[in-house]
Protein backbone atom coordinates (compact mmCIF):
# COMPACT_ATOMS: atom_id res chain seq x y z
CA UNK A 1 0.00 0.00 0.00
CA UNK A 2 2.93 2.36 1.00
CA UNK A 3 4.63 1.66 -2.30
CA UNK A 4 1.01 2.65 -4.62
CA UNK A 5 0.83 5.77 -2.47
CA UNK A 6 4.31 6.60 -2.93
CA UNK A 7 4.51 5.69 -6.73
CA UNK A 8 1.40 7.81 -7.21
CA UNK A 9 3.45 10.82 -5.41
CA UNK A 10 6.04 10.30 -7.94
CA UNK A 11 3.62 10.74 -10.15
CA UNK A 12 1.85 13.45 -9.13
CA UNK A 13 5.16 15.49 -8.50
CA UNK A 14 6.50 14.60 -12.00
CA UNK A 15 3.69 15.69 -13.50
CA UNK A 16 3.46 18.94 -11.69
CA UNK A 17 7.14 19.53 -12.73
CA UNK A 18 6.12 19.05 -16.55
CA UNK A 19 3.16 21.18 -16.49
CA UNK A 20 5.85 24.12 -14.46
CA UNK A 21 8.43 24.09 -17.09
CA UNK A 22 5.68 23.92 -19.86
CA UNK A 23 4.47 27.28 -18.45
CA UNK A 24 7.54 28.77 -17.96
CA UNK A 25 8.55 28.39 -21.51
CA UNK A 26 5.25 29.47 -22.96
CA UNK A 27 5.83 33.09 -20.60
CA UNK A 28 9.02 33.10 -22.30
CA UNK A 29 8.02 32.57 -25.42
CA UNK A 30 5.27 35.15 -25.07
CA UNK A 31 7.62 37.67 -23.29
CA UNK A 32 9.81 37.56 -26.72
CA UNK A 33 7.23 38.02 -28.82
CA UNK A 34 6.27 40.90 -26.83
CA UNK A 35 9.49 42.23 -26.69
CA UNK A 36 9.81 41.86 -31.00
CA UNK A 37 6.62 43.43 -31.32
CA UNK A 38 7.28 46.42 -28.93
CA UNK A 39 10.79 46.62 -31.10
CA UNK A 40 9.30 47.09 -34.68
CA UNK A 41 6.35 49.50 -33.26
CA UNK A 42 9.65 51.65 -31.95
CA UNK A 43 10.96 51.46 -35.53
CA UNK A 44 8.56 52.53 -37.51
CA UNK A 45 8.60 55.96 -35.59
CA UNK A 46 11.72 56.44 -37.21
CA UNK A 47 10.34 56.93 -40.72
CA UNK A 48 9.16 59.64 -42.36
CA UNK A 49 5.37 59.87 -43.95
CA UNK A 50 7.02 59.28 -47.21
CA UNK A 51 8.93 56.09 -46.58
CA UNK A 52 6.17 54.76 -44.54
CA UNK A 53 3.28 55.11 -47.33
CA UNK A 54 5.60 54.32 -50.06
CA UNK A 55 5.29 50.56 -51.30
CA UNK A 56 8.70 50.50 -52.49
CA UNK A 57 10.53 51.44 -49.58
CA UNK A 58 8.85 49.26 -46.82
CA UNK A 59 6.51 46.58 -48.80
CA UNK A 60 3.58 45.51 -47.73
CA UNK A 61 2.96 43.37 -46.23
CA UNK A 62 6.44 42.51 -44.87
CA UNK A 63 7.51 38.99 -43.73
CA UNK A 64 11.05 38.62 -41.64
CA UNK A 65 11.58 35.53 -39.14
CA UNK A 66 13.61 35.64 -35.75
CA UNK A 67 14.32 32.93 -33.79
CA UNK A 68 14.65 32.75 -30.37
CA UNK A 69 17.84 31.72 -28.99
CA UNK A 70 19.75 32.29 -32.44
CA UNK A 71 23.67 31.76 -31.11
CA UNK A 72 22.14 27.97 -30.70
CA UNK A 73 23.99 25.11 -32.49
CA UNK A 74 22.53 24.09 -35.70
CA UNK A 75 19.01 22.46 -35.17
CA UNK A 76 18.63 23.81 -31.27
CA UNK A 77 18.07 27.68 -32.16
CA UNK A 78 14.74 27.50 -30.32
CA UNK A 79 11.56 28.90 -31.63
CA UNK A 80 11.14 30.81 -34.98
CA UNK A 81 9.01 33.98 -35.04
CA UNK A 82 7.70 34.59 -38.17
CA UNK A 83 6.54 38.46 -38.74
CA UNK A 84 4.40 40.41 -41.00
CA UNK A 85 3.72 44.32 -41.26
CA UNK A 86 0.81 46.07 -42.96
CA UNK A 87 0.19 49.95 -43.49
CA UNK A 88 -3.50 50.41 -44.09
CA UNK A 89 -6.03 53.79 -43.80
CA UNK A 90 -7.16 54.39 -40.40
CA UNK A 91 -10.59 53.57 -39.40
CA UNK A 92 -11.35 56.94 -38.42
CA UNK A 93 -13.61 58.89 -39.61
CA UNK A 94 -12.72 62.60 -38.55
CA UNK A 95 -11.69 64.61 -40.99
CA UNK A 96 -7.52 63.81 -40.45
CA UNK A 97 -8.22 60.48 -41.17
CA UNK A 98 -6.79 60.86 -44.42
CA UNK A 99 -3.51 61.45 -42.47
CA UNK A 100 -2.90 58.69 -40.66
CA UNK A 101 -2.10 54.86 -41.31
CA UNK A 102 -3.21 51.75 -39.19
CA UNK A 103 0.13 49.91 -38.87
CA UNK A 104 -0.21 46.28 -37.81
CA UNK A 105 2.22 43.58 -36.25
CA UNK A 106 1.57 40.10 -36.50
CA UNK A 107 3.67 37.33 -35.38
CA UNK A 108 3.53 34.28 -35.55
CA UNK A 109 5.33 31.05 -33.49
CA UNK A 110 4.75 26.91 -33.17
CA UNK A 111 5.34 25.81 -30.03
CA UNK A 112 5.46 21.84 -29.68
CA UNK A 113 1.99 21.30 -31.97
CA UNK A 114 0.20 24.73 -31.47
CA UNK A 115 0.33 27.66 -33.48
CA UNK A 116 0.40 30.82 -31.50
CA UNK A 117 -0.10 34.67 -32.16
CA UNK A 118 0.09 37.98 -31.23
CA UNK A 119 -0.70 41.38 -32.46
CA UNK A 120 0.03 45.32 -32.41
CA UNK A 121 -1.61 47.78 -34.03
CA UNK A 122 -0.83 51.72 -33.69
CA UNK A 123 -2.07 55.04 -35.65
CA UNK A 124 1.74 56.72 -37.42
CA UNK A 125 0.04 60.25 -38.05
CA UNK A 126 1.45 62.50 -41.27
CA UNK A 127 2.26 65.10 -38.90
CA UNK A 128 3.10 63.34 -35.71
CA UNK A 129 3.07 64.39 -31.97
CA UNK A 130 5.10 67.57 -31.93
CA UNK A 131 2.64 69.17 -34.27
CA UNK A 132 -0.14 69.10 -31.68
CA UNK A 133 -1.28 72.19 -30.05
CA UNK A 134 -1.70 72.24 -26.54
CA UNK A 135 -2.70 75.35 -25.21
CA UNK A 136 -0.43 76.45 -22.17
CA UNK A 137 -2.71 77.18 -19.22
Amino acid sequence: MGILIMSIMFVTLYAGFTQGFGVVQGSRENLRATQILQQYSEIIRLYTWDQLTNVNFLPHPFTTNWTFYPIGGSGNQGVTYTGTLSVDNSDLLEAYAASTKKVTFTLTWTSGNMQHQRQMTTLVSEYGLHKYYIPSP
